[in-house]
Order: C-alpha cells, then sequence, then structure tokens
C-alpha cells in the first residue's frame, strides 16, 4: 500500500508538469473551474490512459490500450448522466454498461464502468476511484485489456466522467 502511495505521488507530480486546461476564475469568488476545450480532448484521453497505465504497472498488472468504441460508449453515457442529472450505471432508456458497448460496436466484454459527478479534473478524478475499493478494482483488473475514457462538461463547469474497461480476450460477461 506505501509503495501504491509512493507511486501515486511521484505521478501526480510528473504528470502536473503536463498540467490539464486552465481553470478559469469568473470574479464571482467561487473556486476555479476546470474547463475543458474541445481541442484537450486527444491530451485528456492520453492523460490519463497513461496515468492507468503507470498505475497498472506498479500493481503488475499489463497496459491498457484505448480503443474508440469503448471511448464512444462512455461519451454517450456521459452526457445522458448529465441529461438525467444523476450518475449512476444506467441509460435513461434503462440501458446497461453491457448494452451499451454493444451499440457501438464493441466486440470484447465488459470488465466494468467507473463514473463520476464533479467539478475535478481527470487527475484529481482518478485519485479518488483509486481510493474506493470497487473503482480501483475496475482500473487494475487483469482481465481489462482495454478502456474508453469521456466526459461530458456542462455550461456551469461540472463535468460528468465516465471510464469502461474492457477485455478483447475475455467472452463472457463483467467481472
Amino acid at each position: 500500500m506505501v509503495r501504491l502511495f509512493s507511486i501515486l505521488v511521484v505521478l501526480s507530480l510528473t504528470l502536473a508538469a503536463c498540467g490539464p486546461g486552465p481553470a478559469i476564475n469568473d470574479g464571482s469568488g467561487a473556486p476555479n473551474l476546470y474547463r475543458i476545450k474541445k481541442s484537450d480532448t486527444g491530451k485528456i484521453q492520453f492523460r490519463m490512459l497513461d496515468s492507468i497505465n503507470a498505475l497498472r504497472s506498479a500493481s503488475g498488472q499489463p497496459p491498457l490500450e484505448l480503443d474508440a468504441t469503448l471511448n464512444a460508449a462512455a461519451a454517450t453515457h456521459s452526457r445522458d448522466m448529465s441529461i438525467q442529472n444523476r450518475p449512476w450505471h444506467f441509460g435513461s432508456d434503462g440501458s446497461s454498461p453491457i448494452d451499451r458497448i454493444r451499440r457501438v460496436g464493441y466486440s470484447g466484454a465488459l470488465v466494468g464502468e467507473n463514473i463520476s459527478e464533479t467539478y475535478e479534473t481527470e487527475l484529481e478524478t482518478l485519485g479518488a476511484w483509486m481510493e474506493q475499493p470497487d473503482t480501483r478494482r475496475v482500473i487494475l483488473s487483469p482481465d481489462a485489456t482495454q478502456m474508453g475514457f469521456a466526459w461530458h462538461q456542462e455550461n456551469n463547469g461540472k463535468i460528468w466522467w465516465t471510464l469502461v474497461t474492457g477485455s478483447n480476450r475475455l467472452a463472457t460477461g463483467p467481472v
């Protein structure tokens, strides 16, 4: 546990140099908001992939690959959670994570899905997920081989994050 915490600290300091997008102060006295520009999509997805792979490596797990179909499933769910105004794993049409990955044409198996409703950056969100056993298990699962990561940001700055992990080796349901 101490080793994992040390690696997280080093990883956070290293990635801080990459810096997420600028925080915007609107002059209202409210905390600065993390605003994501459309042009930041690739940077944010690969920053998350690199961060997750560093954590997986420290835990003895093989790296994940970013998968476009899982990204699409994650993006759809992030927007849908915003419309529903609640973070949960079911779509407004009753769809499950398995339904959503099938709809976008993912042929592998679902390993897990992490979601969050926050004003925090992707790396702060990853840190929060790593603190919880269930969400940490999705990130570090030895069964996972691929991931999708996306978000929807509302005008007020709230971000709905979705991470989906899958396996192109498994033919069964979620682990």
